[in-house]
């Protein structure tokens, strides 16, 4: 197994890349990976990190230029042909022995870089992303798509919970995940149009374990696996979450330091707060997907760290294990003979 890592891009880049790869060359006594970035900083780092048995699995490629979020999409892939993103795609488009690419950058150069050198997989009308967030039960939940697309057709949506599903299935042991369509209200008249006929598609799609509509307020309830939505509203609905969150954390915090008897209180439950703290971290559950393309695209947040991008690492080594594009292609192959025959 043999996966490549854009080491450069996040703000805690290489160095945090570096750590988490060594982390899952440790984990994983098979995995194998490709390092592009810039090879004197990687080497002098894995000199004082990385085992001669580490070492001996990593080979590297050296691409020094950076994709910033400044850089137009289409003018990155064009005119920064050796940056260390576009070095890692062209390699994983070139080398068969490649499964995959982890990258902390700049999540528009790599969406449209994955679309136009790897390919879509047969069927996929475009690739979504799925990111993972915890539930109140202490569960996970998807959400696809998170930014892709921000237009989107019922087909398309169709296509993202399919390919969740499937994603679920094969990352989080959900044999039959519980698909929700964020939605204004759980009727199933409710919803624009866009809504309305996606609702219509699933509800007949056997193979799909639909159970409805979602309003935002319910998304980490437990009560679900996956959550489909367009592009845009699933983008506002992950940042919203995470907002929350982070901001409820810093005003419990602030509170706590406002009197002394919550000072006190707070000391025999200082273990709690870690571990709500710890639930809370995105860090823990690794990065978005990017669902559809030929082959395995792992996103990971511009603020990783070591665990994050270990946690993309196996996101990536799990999918590429289970072989999970054919499993998309077959299904979204079986879902084409059923939607020509919804009216």
């Amino acid at each position: 197994m043999k996966l490549v890592i854009d080491c450069l891009g996040g703000d805690q880049s290489p160095g945090a890349n570096i750590d988490g790869s060594l982390r899952a060359l440790d984990r994983y006594p098979d995995l194998e990976l490709v390092l592009c970035g810039d090879e004197a900083a990687i080497s002098a780092y894995l000199a004082q990190k990385a085992t001669p048995e580490a070492r001996a699995k990593i080979s590297l490629v050296h691409a020094p230029g950076v994709i910033t979020g400044d850089d137009k999409p289409t003018d990155a892939i064009r005119l920064k042909k050796d940056s260390s993103m576009m070095s890692a795609i062209r390699l994983l488009r070139e080398d068969e022995t490649v499964s995959g690419i982890v990258s902390t950058g700049a999540t528009g150069s790599l969406i449209a870089a994955a679309t136009l050198r790897i390919g879509r997989i047969p069927g996929v009308i475009r690739p979504a992303f799925c990111p993972i967030l915890p539930t109140m039960d202490g569960g996970v939940v998807g959400l696809c798509d998170s930014g892709a697309n921000v237009d989107c057709s019922p087909q398309q949506l169709v296509q993202f919970a399919i390919m969740a599903s499937a994603y679920m299935k094969v990352n989080f042991g959900k044999d039959s995940p519980r698909v929700a369509l964020l939605n204004v209200g759980t009727e199933a008249e409710k919803g624009d149009d866009l809504r309305r006929e996606t609702y219509k598609i699933l509800s007949q799609l056997p193979f799909i374990n639909f159970v409805g509509n979602m309003e935002s307020r319910d998304f980490i309830s437990g009560k679900y696996d996956l959550v489909v939505a367009d592009g845009f509203s699933g983008n506002v609905l992950v940042k919203s979450t995470e907002g929350t969150a982070l901001q409820l954390l810093k005003k419990i915090k602030r509170d706590i330091y406002s009197r002394n008897v919550y000072k006190l209180g707070a000391l025999f439950m200082k273990k709690m707060f870690e571990e709500e703290k710890e639930f809370m971290n995105y860090q823990n559950y690794g990065g978005s997907v990017l669902l559809g393309t030929e082959k395995v695209i792992v996103k990971g947040h511009g603020s990783s760290d070591e665990a994050a991008v270990f946690a993309c690492i196996r996101q990536a080594y799990t999918m590429a294990t289970a072989n999970l594009r054919d499993i998309i292609c077959a299904e979204i192959e079986k879902a084409e003979g059923f939607m020509e025959n919804i009216g």
